[in-house]
């Protein structure tokens, strides 16, 4: 057996030949080409760069384009944009030019900035990132700019993209023509406007596919990218419901209990999501329930859904020795454990049979609706957590590949568990990458800065993504509202109470919380939060109508104002206000705030709650509310507004439909049309694709 020195030995013999193989190869790199564009779909095309790897996003996808939907898109030109390459030891150089003033957005879910013209991005999967580096849940290595074209490069490498900061050495001698102090800021904004290139390095390959997506407007660029993808979800009704996540060391009776408490005191929820207690073993998983907490899951799980609740279950991928399908797994994981389980190898049909086939017949099959899916991210800043870069699986790919498909691979086999069983499903995802669209999985993090979750919030429609700013507690009680107000307005309405035993309206202060030590005013909160959560379910019809057009043309339900108002120069650095589907505009308040300022875009606008016009462009100083957050709505929009019920599950429910303006903007929905006909004062209803449908319209009202 080799000892520790005579190791080290071999490792610094290897690394040296490494090194002369690395500096005789960097001397000669390949030279630069331009590489020729060729049409894939409509509005896309593809450039081959040397040779691309044999697992890529692309190559590897489960989920096929939707291709109807790209050819039903308008005809578009291919970007005038150059794309020259060069190969050396690195890897892969990548340059396109980028025009004065072009602005780039995108990289997936980037919670610390916006606007990305002169940083570097790191496409790297980090469950923590400390700095503005890219680094995220779910990077995607895809941008698109203000002149309406996106790019994609091809790889799960974590590839570096320089956004035009790079510029070439001075040559020339120039005297100080200014006495004003140069720092950074101002270099960058100089940047800005000059002729610049992206320059993207992809790691350890020998090529890359790079496509290109036209617009001509940056909205068609993000709908091409969606549907390139396979179109946006369409999650199922009671995914767009309220939902809670319970202390985790409750078991099933104090569950029910709090169920019960639910319903008697009429706070809406659909789901009830099980954090880590329900197993015999949490870090690795078992996938098994611990039974004296649960003697009877298949019981507990019915019981549940007679009160109207589906039942969400913790778990992240790492297999625990006691796992029931740790025998089977072992061939088909990786060399190195994590937490001293399996890393099973999704990026392979064995594992995603095995691991999908378990969760099918053991939990899906009782009744279980759907999974949260954590800790396929990893972190290199907590404690460098997860498989190393260097493992190997027996898919052929490394551990820096598997980490940028691990969140995906990992939810294609929970979503092909319940197509198995013709069921749908809508979940919870720590990681995610590349063509996630049409995946029905929202993202979540540890981390809990309230202005970063919207950031991610707004960010996340650029790249085909889901994002739940969740609420887990509050230092104060203008905090919890702030936090609730603004997940109601999400993809995902949760409140995530894991670590406290009771809702956090009972008592703001954890110790407490978890003691029983209620607020003595208590029920004034709870009331608070109720109306609150109520409008989780008047919004429901408009919500389900935004995921459908989100998966008929891949226009994403959240998103920038900036994909709407391309034009307005004012909209450009707007981070922290967003689109809800076509006609709901949400500037979010956080705690302590006396008011902000919402940018209102050209045309006419309504104050959701007053009715107040304001003409755009403009800006103005809403002062707070401690009630409401700021919404508007596009005059003319047409708005069904639901009546609360307890659940979704409800077989009729009423709806008010509200008027803006003149009314000239119909709203549709898979289900009904509603139109308003300003010269009668009138609106009609009429029953959409489905031919049936839940709502029933009450009542008109004309605003504005």
């Amino acid at each position: 057996m080799m000892n520790r020195r005579e190791l080290a030995k071999g490792i610094a013999a290897g690394l040296t030949l490494a090194a002369t193989e690395i500096s005789a190869e960097a001397a000669t790199p390949h030279a630069a080409g331009t590489s020729v564009w060729k049409p894939v779909l409509p509005g896309i095309w593809r450039a081959t760069v040397g040779v691309p790897e044999a697992q890529t996003p692309a190559r590897c996808r489960l989920i096929a384009p939707t291709e109807a939907a790209l050819h039903a898109m308008p005809s578009a030109h291919r970007p005038d944009l150059a794309l020259t390459s060069s190969m050396d030891a690195r890897g892969v150089h990548l340059n396109l030019p980028l025009a004065p003033g072009e602005l780039i957005y995108g990289f997936g879910l980037q919670l610390m900035s916006f606007e990305q013209r002169t940083k570097k991005r790191t496409i790297r999967v980090n469950a923590d990132p400390l700095g503005d580096s890219g680094d995220s849940h779910a990077p995607v290595p895809f941008y698109l700019t203000t002149h309406g074209y996106g790019v994609l490069v091809d790889t799960f490498r974590q590839a570096n993209f320089y956004c035009g900061q790079v510029q070439p050495k001075p040559t020339k001698s120039e005297p100080v023509t200014s006495l004003t102090v140069n720092v950074p800021t101002d270099v960058r904004a100089r940047q800005r406007e000059l002729q610049a290139e992206m320059r993207i390095e992809v790691p350890r390959c020998k090529g890359v596919d790079v496509y290109l997506f036209s617009g001509p407007s940056m909205m068609d660029v993000v709908r091409r990218y969606n549907l390139f993808s396979g179109g946006g979800v369409t999650p199922p009704t009671w995914g767009l419901g309220f939902w809670y996540r319970p202390e985790m060391h409750l078991d099933a009776d104090q569950i029910t209990k709090l169920e019960q408490e639910f319903r008697d005191r009429k706070i809406p929820c659909d789901v009830f999501g099980l954090e880590p207690g329900w197993q015999t073993h949490a870090y690795s998983c078992s996938f098994a329930w611990e039974k004296a907490r649960f003697p009877d899951p298949k019981a507990f799980v019915q019981k549940s859904g007679e009160m109207g609740f589906h039942i969400n279950l913790w778990e992240h991928a790492f297999t625990h020795p006691s796992s029931p399908i740790f025998p089977a797994l072992v061939p088909y994981a990786g060399n190195y454990a994590v937490w001293e389980g399996l890393v099973p190898d999704f990026a392979g049909a064995p594992a995603r049979k095995i691991f999908g086939g378990y969760h099918a017949k053991e939990l899906i099959d009782i009744g279980i609706s759907g999974f949260k899916l954590d800790e396929c991210d990893g972190s290199d800043f907590t404690n460098g957590w997860s498989f190393a870069d260097f493992s190997r699986f027996p898919s052929g790919l490394d551990g820096e590949q598997m980490h940028a498909c691990f969140g995906l691979r990992y939810q294609d086999t929970i979503l092909n568990a319940f197509q198995s069983r013709n069921k749908s499903t809508y979940g919870l995802v720590r990681s995610s990458g590349t063509f996630a669209a049409p995946y029905p999985f929202v993202l979540y993090s540890d981390l809990y800065d309230h202005r970063q979750f919207i950031r991610a919030l707004v960010n996340s429609g650029f790249c085909g993504l889901l994002w739940c700013p969740e609420v887990r507690d509050a230092h104060t009680e203008e905090d919890l509202l702030r936090r609730l107000q603004s997940v109601i307005f999400s993809p995902l309405a949760m409140v995530n109470a894991w670590y406290i035993r009771n809702p956090p309206w009972k008592q703001i202060d954890r110790t407490k919380n978890n003691n029983d030590e209620f607020t003595h005013d208590w029920e004034a909160l709870e009331t608070k939060c109720r109306e609150i959560i109520g409008w989780r379910m008047q919004m429901l019809p408009y919500l389900e109508a935004a995921f459908a057009k989100y998966a008929k043309d891949g226009t994403p339900p959240f998103r920038a104002l900036l994909l709407d108002f391309p034009e307005d120069a004012s909209l450009t650095n707007v981070d922290d206000q967003y689109m809800m589907g076509d006609s709901l505009m949400i500037a979010p308040m956080f705690a302590k705030e006396a008011g902000r300022n919402v940018v209102f875009p050209a045309g006419e606008w309504h104050d959701f709650w007053t009715g107040e016009r304001i003409t755009g462009p403009t800006k103005k100083h809403i002062p707070a509310t401690y009630n409401a957050i700021p919404v508007y709505v596009r005059s003319g929009s047409v708005i069904p507004w639901a009546e609360v019920t307890p659940t979704t599950q409800e077989k009729q429910v009423h709806v008010d439909v509200r008027v803006y303006g003149d009314g000239s903007r119909s709203w549709q929905s898979d289900a009904f049309a509603l139109t308003w006909d300003a010269t009668a004062s009138s609106g009609h209803a009429a029953a959409g694709a489905t031919q049936s449908s839940r709502y029933i319209i009450r009542d008109w009202k004309k605003i504005g």
